[in-house]
């Protein structure tokens, strides 16, 4: 569905279902360079087991329009205003990558707005390594190449898709030549520029979770013991055998840890 947001059309993968006033509601925020479908398992299984499901496309990512944003923060407050040109009074926020990055910082502006929050293959700081980022702004093919080694776990590069016939480390080259140039580079920047995770998890008070993966070498999860800390009603789970891209290499396990979170007491 298209939906006008501060003045511009964006796009949103409902999972070919209507949102309806009497279902909760989750958001899915994808990360760096990418769009809504790297969420397509988790949001059409909510989809078609009774909530409102909003997988987005950020502006200047996919079907939405204008230029990318520029900071975690105003992502945030875009965010914010999706929820409130579409009359959703509150909504459980699912971020990876940089998308979590946006879900914690969302979670601490809008708390009124936020259920819950899973942040999925987050760190703070998230960092990115120079070679990544200079690569990034000339548009070298480079980036999409260290972002795919880096991204993946060890099994993945030999195959490890249950599906026959399905090639990950393809998907994920494929799916980042599609991003427009400067906008990969635009997010990198933006989660490297950010710093106010920690206090902006200490501000959030809804229930939370996050999924770390044992083989992340771009968020791993020794750099998300601050960030652990500092968020107070916290599950964690970590996947085993894998890397940072963890919706595309364990979806499953993925959906799992979130339909656990969802059906746990407040």
């Amino acid at each position: 569905m298209y939906v006008t947001v501060n003045n511009r059309a964006a796009y949103a993968y409902t999972g070919a279902k209507p949102l309806a006033p009497d279902r909760g509601s989750i958001v899915f925020i994808h990360g760096s360079g990418l769009d809504h479908t790297v969420w397509l398992l988790q949001s059409r299984y909510f989809a078609h087991h009774g909530w409102n499901v909003l997988a987005v496309d950020l502006p200047g990512h996919g079907r939405s329009e204008g230029p990318p944003l520029t900071a975690i923060e105003e992502i945030a407050d875009w965010i914010g205003a999706l929820l409130e040109a579409l009359a959703v009074p509150r909504a459980v926020l699912v971020g990876h990558s940089m998308g979590a990055l946006v879900a914690l910082e969302t979670a601490a502006r809008y708390p009124k707005r936020t259920e819950r929050v899973a942040l999925l293959g987050a760190s703070m700081p998230l960092a990115v390594s120079e070679p990544l980022l200079n690569a990034a702004r000339n548009n070298e093919r480079g980036a999409i190449d260290m972002i795919t080694l880096w991204g993946h776990g060890h099994s993945t590069q030999f195959g490890g898709n249950p599906v026959p016939g399905m090639w990950l480390i393809g998907g994920t080259v494929r799916l980042l030549e599609q991003a427009r140039p400067g906008v990969l580079y635009n997010d990198l920047n933006a989660c490297n520029q950010y710093q106010a995770g920690l206090a902006s998890a200490q501000q959030v008070r809804c229930r939370a979770l996050m999924v770390m993966a044992d083989q992340d070498r771009m968020t791993p999860p020794a750099n998300a013991e601050e960030l652990i800390h500092s968020l107070g009603n916290l599950r964690t789970v970590t996947l085993t055998d894998c890397g940072h891209l963890m919706l595309a290499e364990q979806p499953d396990q993925v959906l799992d840890a979130l339909k656990d979170f969802v059906a746990s007491p407040a």
